[in-house]
């Protein structure tokens, strides 16, 4: 089972959830019962979120260099890399590549590339946005 760390610069990592590694479902830590989000097929690498329904296929990790890659109509996008060591980082277009977290435990990329979509990517999406909404919002109070 790898347990999955979201980095915090200066303070103690916080954890997320888990990833299982005989079935490839991912959960996310609540308090109570932990919540299921989705699975990763061990063997292809393919990432899936759970809903009503058929899952929706999110993307998919190269087994052999940790490469994760969004699925798009079309080609799809080179959205960050999971290393061998469990840590997983988030591509950005122009410069060095984002450090998001850990694996602790990983026994496989598919692992990473799950921990990527499910847990850490919707974290610091979510916070990316609170930045910027508290961003414009200080400037329009400076402005006022």
């Amino acid at each position: 089972m790898g347990k999955v760390y979201l980095h915090k610069p200066g303070a103690r990592d916080e954890y997320l959830g888990r990833v299982e590694s005989d079935s490839g479902r991912v959960y996310q830590h609540r308090f109570g019962p932990d919540e299921y989000l989705g699975r990763v097929e061990l063997d292809t690498g393919r990432v899936y979120r759970r809903r009503a329904g058929l899952d929706k296929r999110l993307g998919q990790v190269r087994l052999g260099d940790g490469r994760i890659y969004e699925r798009r109509f079309g080609l799809d996008q080179y959205v960050g890399q999971v290393r061998a060591n469990g840590r997983v980082y988030g591509h950005r277009s122009l410069g060095a590549d984002r450090y998001l977290g850990r694996i602790e435990g990983m026994n496989s990329l598919a692992e990473g590339g799950a921990a990527f979509f499910l847990l850490l990517r919707p974290v610091v999406e979510g916070a990316d946005i609170e930045a910027q909404v508290a961003k414009s919002v200080d400037e329009a109070k400076k402005s006022a």
